[in-house]
């Protein structure tokens, strides 16, 4: 049965996964596109997004993926999972329709030699087959196998299946969608605790080493997820992986083969700061993303949230950004919960909360919750304004992740800044107005930006130990006439 939320917290998850019902916890995500020339990710082209019609934009937002069977097995691995809507009175879910596109995303770890492997398994419509049925992975012998989730709706919940001998593909792959009640609405993860500590394990044994992240090209240590100049309001969310649309608008791994085969550019992607890290702000800033193999797509270098997660944990200079107690997804009904915040943090090899942070929740003090997102606010107004305007000259010259919300990177990051420094209640907490006003044109496109960054916290020395690059001597926007626009859910 289920295990139901109580008022009392525990630090630390316990074993037992949940199984949860909907609420509405997140953001609509983005749309199909076409191949940009010279971004690639799994060896494919990534698509620059562009606006689907009305009947996408409105489609019901919230939707179940149904896990197979022994899903951390190779058989698991390779059977689709199936998409269907949480509620049919609100219309059906179709993974073709990317608003309501779920992904899942495997990194495989052999605890005997450190090897590292990436696998994405595919995402069909319930009682469909795939345009092409997916390749069953070769998986070394004790091989501990991490499952993430995203999802391009508002709330993706998990469905069992029951096999014959009645077991529940959900306890097989110890999986967690959040609290009962309430998932965390674009996330969710099978067996990641178990993968992150054999991957911690294998780096102490010296088995397996992180790569070092290196330089960026404004003379800064390049980003990763725990990177206040790169966070968002929900940080290490959804996944990298990415599928392929069939001429018969059916789904298939987005491999070589496949790409071939249907000889189609028109792919799915999740809308993610994992994405966002490796297909578009590493190559403007002239950085690498920590790669795998995937075991999918021949061998190819692939990315993975669990790729990004490790290097940041090995590599993230301080101050650290940490899931937050006012991240939507890891709230109940818009209050901090500190028992799905750990949850949620274990998802993505994150210390629990510490027992001052828990005992202080309740009250809300300085050493409490409150305290901790006051923090986290602070961090985020010292260094991603810096960032942004150091980077100007770079992001400005770079695709936008989403044509239809900013016209280049740099707009795209001001935008999404703008509307996170908004959604974590920035403002209240810190008593102060938001850093970044946004210019849009009369489609709602952000295409310029005022930044008003405050007194500087000096940004890390990189590893050479050349001095940071001064911020004034990078142009920001000139005198745009800002609004708040609408808001960004990368």
């Amino acid at each position: 049965m289920p295990r139901r939320h109580r008022a009392s917290h525990r630090r630390r998850p316990p074993e037992r996964p949940l199984r949860l019902t909907p609420i509405v916890a997140g953001l609509p995500l983005l749309l199909v596109g076409t191949a940009v020339t010279g971004m690639v990710l799994h060896g494919q082209p990534i698509p620059v997004i562009t606006v689907a019609d009305a009947a996408q934009r409105q489609a019901n937002p919230n939707c179940t993926l149904i896990v197979p069977a022994d899903p951390l097995s190779a058989a698991g691995l390779a059977t689709p999972y199936e998409l269907v809507a949480t509620d049919p009175r609100k219309g059906p879910c179709r993974e073709v329709n990317p608003n309501q596109t779920a992904f899942v995303e495997a990194t495989i770890v052999d605890p005997a030699t450190g090897a590292l492997s990436v696998y994405h398994p595919l995402v069909v419509d319930r009682g469909t087959r795939p345009a092409a049925d997916p390749i069953v992975p070769r998986l070394p012998q004790g091989a501990v196998v991490g499952l993430w989730f995203g999802f391009n709706g508002d709330t993706l919940t998990l469905r069992d299946t029951r096999t014959r001998q009645g077991d529940s593909s959900l306890q097989q792959g110890q999986c967690v969608n959040g609290l009962d009640g309430s998932p965390f609405g674009q996330f969710a993860y099978c067996n990641a605790p178990a993968f992150f500590a054999a991957a911690n394990g294998a780096i102490a044994a010296g088995k397996l080493k992180i790569p070092a992240l290196g330089k960026a090209t404004d003379g800064q240590p390049c980003p990763t997820t725990r990177d206040f100049t790169l966070v968002d309001q929900d940080q290490s969310d959804n996944v990298t992986t990415s599928y392929l649309v069939g001429p018969d608008r059916r789904t298939a791994q987005n491999t070589t083969a496949n790409a071939q085969r249907f000889g189609t550019k028109r792919t799915l992607v999740n809308g993610s700061d994992n994405l966002l890290l490796d297909a578009f702000v590493d190559p403007a800033l002239g950085c690498t993303p920590f790669t795998a193999p995937d075991i999918g797509n021949g061998g190819q270098p692939s990315t993975s949230l669990a790729l990004d997660e490790l290097q940041a944990a090995a590599d993230q200079a301080a101050p650290v950004a940490l899931v937050p107690p006012n991240d939507p997804m890891a709230q109940v009904d818009g209050k901090t919960n500190p028992t799905k915040e750990d949850f949620y943090r274990a998802g993505v090899d994150q210390p629990p909360l510490s027992p001052a942070e828990e005992e202080g929740a309740a009250a809300g003090g300085a050493n409490g919750v409150r305290g901790a997102a006051r923090a986290y606010c602070q961090n985020l107004v010292d260094r991603g304004p810096q960032r942004l305007q150091l980077d100007h000259d770079l992001t400005v010259r770079s695709p936008s992740p989403d044509k239809a919300a900013a016209n280049n990177l740099f707009t795209f990051l001001a935008q999404r800044l703008m509307t996170s420094f908004t959604e974590l209640g920035c403002g209240d907490l810190l008593g102060t107005r938001n850093p970044v006003q946004v210019k849009t044109d009369r489609n709602g496109v952000a295409v310029d930006a005022t930044i008003t960054a405050p007194a500087p916290a000096p940004l890390p020395v990189p590893a050479s130990g050349a001095p940071p690059v001064d911020p004034k001597t990078v142009p920001d926007a000139d005198n745009a006439r800002a609004n708040e626009g609408d808001p960004t859910t990368w």
